[in-house]
C-alpha cells in the first residue's frame, strides 16, 4: 500500500502556494506509506539551462562542488538536505556522462528544464520538512509515500522515478511482469538503477515517448503491456496524466475547481486545499486516461 498525490494549477493564482499544497497532501498520505517519500515540482522552463536533481549520498555539497567543477565551469548549485540542484547550460549528454563515469558516488534523481525531484527514506512528514517543500512554487507537482513491498527501503527504491528529460512517474500497486519488461527495455538501451517495478513502468513510458507516442497513447498501451494492478500519475513539463488499471483495486479520487486539479489516493489529504468543498469530485474510471 502506497499513497500518490498530484496537483495541477490551471491559473497562476496559486503558483507560490504549490509547495505548501503538496506538503499537506503528502502529510496526509503518511499513513499509507511510512517508509519513504518523494516529490517532483515543475517550474517554468529556462530555455538556456538544464537542471539536474542529484542525491549526494555520502558526499557534502562542498565536496560535490569541488569535484563537479573539474568538469563543468559555469554552474549554479542549490542545496536541499542531501540533494542538490545543478544548473548549467551544458547539454544532458555531457553532464550525464560525467555523473555516470566521474562521480559514481552520487545518484542522479532526474533532469530537465522544468523538473526538480527530491526523495528520501523516512516518515513523509520528516522528508517534506527536510526538503522545505512548503517553500517551493511551480505550475504542477506529483508526490508519493511508500510502504515497501517488492524492494528495499532505500532512496533509489523511492518514488518518483525519472527515466528521461522532464518525465517522472509515481505508482501505487504492483506489476507482475516487470522483470520481463525490464529485460526487453534493456535490449533497447534503457538503463535502470533499482529493482523497483515502478522504475520499469517509468522506463516503458520514456521508451514509448521516444518512439513518437504521446503520453496519453503510451498509457493506453500500458494497459496491454504492463500486467498487474496499479494507479499511475505520470508527469511531464506540460502537466500530468492519471491512469487506473482495468480492475481498479487501487484507489484514486480527483477534485477539480476553476483553479486546480488535485489527485490523491484518499480525499482526506486534499481537505486543506482552497475551495475543495465546492470542487467537482469524482473517482476516475478504470482503464481511462485522464490528462491535464
Amino acid at each position: 500500500m502506497c499513497g500518490i498525490v498530484g496537483i495541477y494549477l490551471k491559473t497562476k493564482k496559486y503558483e507560490k502556494d504549490l509547495g505548501k499544497f503538496l506538503s499537506g497532501m503528502l502529510d496526509g498520505m503518511a499513513t499509507r506509506g511510512p517508509d519513504s517519500a518523494g516529490f517532483a515540482i515543475y517550474t517554468k522552463q529556462n530555455k538556456n539551462k538544464f537542471k539536474y536533481s542529484i542525491c549526494l549520498n555520502q558526499l557534502t555539497d562542498k565536496e560535490f562542488k569541488k569535484k563537479i567543477s573539474k568538469f563543468l565551469k559555469k554552474i549554479t548549485l542549490k542545496t536541499f538536505s542531501d540533494h542538490v540542484i545543478l544548473e548549467t547550460e551544458e547539454k544532458p549528454k555531457k553532464v550525464l556522462e560525467i555523473l555516470d563515469t566521474k562521480l559514481k558516488e552520487v545518484s542522479l534523481v532526474g533532469y530537465g528544464k522544468s523538473i526538480n525531484i527530491f526523495k528520501q527514506t523516512g516518515n513523509p512528514k520528516d522528508v517534506v520538512r527536510k526538503f522545505k517543500l512548503s517553500s517551493f512554487s511551480g505550475t504542477h507537482a506529483i508526490g508519493h509515500t511508500r510502504m515497501a513491498t517488492e524492494s528495499a527501503i532505500t532512496t533509489q527504491g523511492s518514488h518518483p522515478y525519472s527515466t528521461s528529460e522532464d518525465e517522472c512517474l509515481v505508482h501505487n500497486g504492483s506489476l507482475s511482469n516487470h522483470n520481463n519488461v525490464r529485460r526487453s527495455l534493456k535490449k533497447e538501451g534503457q538503463k535502470f538503477n533499482s529493482e523497483n517495478d515502478t522504475e520499469v513502468a517509468a522506463g516503458y513510458i520514456s521508451n514509448q515517448i521516444s518512439k513518437g507516442e504521446n503520453l496519453e497513447e503510451t498509457l493506453k498501451n500500458s494497459l496491454k503491456d504492463l500486467d498487474g494492478f496499479y494507479t499511475f500519475i505520470a508527469g511531464t513539463k506540460d502537466g500530468f496524466a492519471l491512469l487506473r488499471d482495468e480492475i481498479a483495486c487501487k484507489p484514486a479520487v480527483v477534485a477539480e475547481t476553476k483553479d486546480y486539479v488535485a489527485v490523491a489516493s484518499e480525499f482526506q489529504c486534499m481537505a486543506h486545499l482552497p475551495n475543495v468543498n465546492t470542487a467537482k469530485i469524482f473517482e476516475p474510471k478504470p482503464g481511462i486516461v485522464y490528462h491535464w
